[in-house]
Parts: C-alpha cells; sequence; structure tokens
C-alpha cells in the first residue's frame, strides 16, 4: 500500500485581505470558472436538456445517511408556514421526482449547504456551501452518463487550453493541464480497499494522473442496489489531489426496494412519504444522473491548493467571514 503524504494547506482568505498579486491571481480562477460554467450548461443544453432553478429550502434533501464520506456538523432546519424545511444538502430527491414527471432531461446549477466538521479545513477539498451541476434523466445507463461526463469534460478541457491560454499561465497550467483520454479508467470499490485500506479515497486522489471512475459504493437509499449481488450501481468522477468531482448513480424506483432500504438505513420516512407514495403508485421512472463539485472540478482545472480558492466568498469549515 503507497504511503500517503500529508500536506500543509493554508486557507484561503476573504477579498479584503488579498494583496494584489493576490488580486489577480482570484480573477483568473473567477475567469476559468466562468467558462466552466458556460462550457457545461451549453453542453447539456445542447444535448436536450432543460435548465431548472435551484431550491433552497425543502421538507426533503438528501439524508447524507449512510455515506460514510459524510462528516456533517449540524443540519439546518428552520419552521416556515408551520412545517419544518431544510436546507439543501443536494437536490437528488428533487431530480427523482422532476425527471419521472415533467423534465426527462435535466440540470440545475444547485446550492448545498453541508454544515462539515472544522478539523475538515485544511484538506483543501472541503467546504461548508458549494455548487453542483446536478443532472439527471430517464432510461439512462451509467454507461451513457459516463460518456455524457467524459465528452463535457474533455470538450471543456481541449476549449480552455484553446481560448484561456493567459489565465492557465499565470496559474502555471498552461502545460501541465492535459485533456484526458476516453474512456476513463474504471475502479470497484471492493479493489480500491483492498489496495488502500478503510482510507481508499485519499489514495486514489493521490495516485492518479487523470480522471478515473469509482463504481460500486454503499451510500444512501436512492442509489440503486442489486439485492441478488450486493452490488451498487452507482459511481464517483475522481480527479487527482481533489478525488470525488461527481457523484452519481442509477436511481432506485420500486417501492418494496425504497422502503426496505430506508428502513434498513432508519432513515426519516416522513421526510420521504412522496417519493415512497409515488412509487406505491408506480409513478417514478428508472432514471439516472449525478452532480458535478463546481468548485471542486475548477480547483482541479486551475492548480488550486484550497477549492474555497475558487469562490469569491470563501466557505471553509470551521471559519465565518461577513461576507
Amino acid at each position: 500500500m503507497k504511503q500517503q503524504t500529508v500536506q500543509l494547506i493554508e486557507i484561503p482568505k476573504s477579498l479584503d485581505q488579498l494583496s494584489k498579486a493576490e488580486l489577480e491571481r482570484k480573477a483568473c480562477i473567477g475567469k476559468i470558472m466562468t467558462y466552466t460554467l458556460s462550457s457545461l450548461t451549453n453542453t447539456f443544453v445542447k444535448k436536450g436538456f432543460q435548465w431548472l432553478l435551484p431550491v433552497a429550502l425543502s421538507q426533503s434533501t438528501d439524508p447524507l445517511w449512510p455515506d460514510p464520506g459524510a462528516s456533517i456538523e449540524k443540519r439546518i432546519e428552520v419552521d416556515i408556514y408551520g412545517k419544518p424545511v431544510r436546507t439543501t444538502a443536494s437536490m437528488i430527491i428533487h431530480k427523482l421526482i422532476a425527471a419521472s414527471t415533467a423534465y426527462p432531461k435535466l440540470f440545475i446549477l444547485s446550492p448545498n449547504i453541508r454544515i462539515e466538521k472544522a478539523e475538515r479545513a485544511k484538506t483543501g477539498k472541503h467546504i461548508y456551501e458549494f455548487t453542483q451541476l446536478d443532472f439527471g434523466t430517464t432510461d439512462a445507463t451509467s454507461k451513457a452518463v459516463f460518456s455524457l461526463v467524459e465528452d463535457a469534460v474533455c470538450t471543456l478541457v481541449k476549449d480552455l487550453k484553446r481560448d484561456m491560454k493567459e489565465e492557465l499561465t499565470a496559474l502555471c497550467r498552461c502545460d501541465t493541464l492535459k485533456v484526458p483520454k476516453t474512456p476513463f479508467k474504471i475502479y470497484d470499490r471492493e479493489d480500491l480497499e483492498a489496495k488502500y485500506g478503510s482510507d481508499w479515497e485519499a489514495g486514489v486522489a493521490q495516485e492518479i494522473t487523470e480522471p478515473v471512475w469509482v463504481t460500486n459504493i454503499p451510500r444512501e437509499f436512492y442509489d440503486f442496489e442489486d439485492a441478488k449481488t450486493g452490488k451498487w450501481d452507482n459511481y464517483d468522477l475522481f480527479m487527482p489531489q481533489f478525488g470525488e468531482v461527481l457523484s452519481g448513480a442509477k436511481r432506485e424506483y420500486e417501492y418494496m426496494k425504497i422502503l426496505t432500504k430506508i428502513e434498513r438505513d432508519q432513515v426519516k420516512k416522513e421526510n420521504y412519504s412522496l417519493v415512497l407514495k409515488m412509487a406505491k403508485e408506480g409513478r417514478l421512472k428508472p432514471t439516472a444522473g449525478g452532480g458535478i463539485g463546481m468548485e471542486r472540478l475548477v480547483g482541479w482545472i486551475a492548480g488550486v491548493k484550497h477549492i474555497a480558492e475558487c469562490q469569491p466568498f470563501p466557505r471553509v469549515p470551521g471559519t465565518v467571514h461577513e461576507l
């Protein structure tokens, strides 16, 4: 097993604390973010996806349980109109309902609020508020999702290297950022655990030099699990240094499977009553999708040490700025 190195990462500062040179670097990263958002959204629109507006408060959102990668210090819940609502941890439940009804191919620039434990501040890859390009589509296979994402990422990097040479040079990434080879390699999580142990995610992120897929990851009730084999039809896209940049899956849609998994994981059924109702009525459709973390993706492109550098107003665990 490869020994993992620990790097001390400086916590990103707020805009008012940056020097002139640091502000110029910040501006370059911002231009890369703008180009990335434009490229990805254009790709999805051209492929027939509808662009939906995000939801910030909802009764139902991702339980983040029993995902072993979750490290949540607190969940934000408020009462409005006599009902408890939560800040969006992800829009997976919304995508499942939307894709099964009016929007068979959709994407959203979705806000995600996950109050991470303060000790994650110096990992360089955790922030307590971030944005995902969330997408979902009916009757899609994991293989189809892989192809969609690989095309979007490779198109983005190729065009960035053509159109943003000045910014990439300033960030020392003009020569080191390469267009990934397709198809991306695929690894099974069980094989990675055998190689790296329980901290396999960190091991993979340190060793890879190009994006790779990791499949078969035990997670929340909505990810598709083969009842006979116990294998999960889900996937994460890992990038060098930052690890998981995209998380996604083929989604469950059958009532008894969803109910059994909710009860098994001791998730509150009342938070997912609409999903259960629609599944029981046979109104959920087979869907697949994922969410691309924009800060991690741009962090990889720009070669930052901490993904909060990609935010105008850094959201570092344990730190609260005025803005």
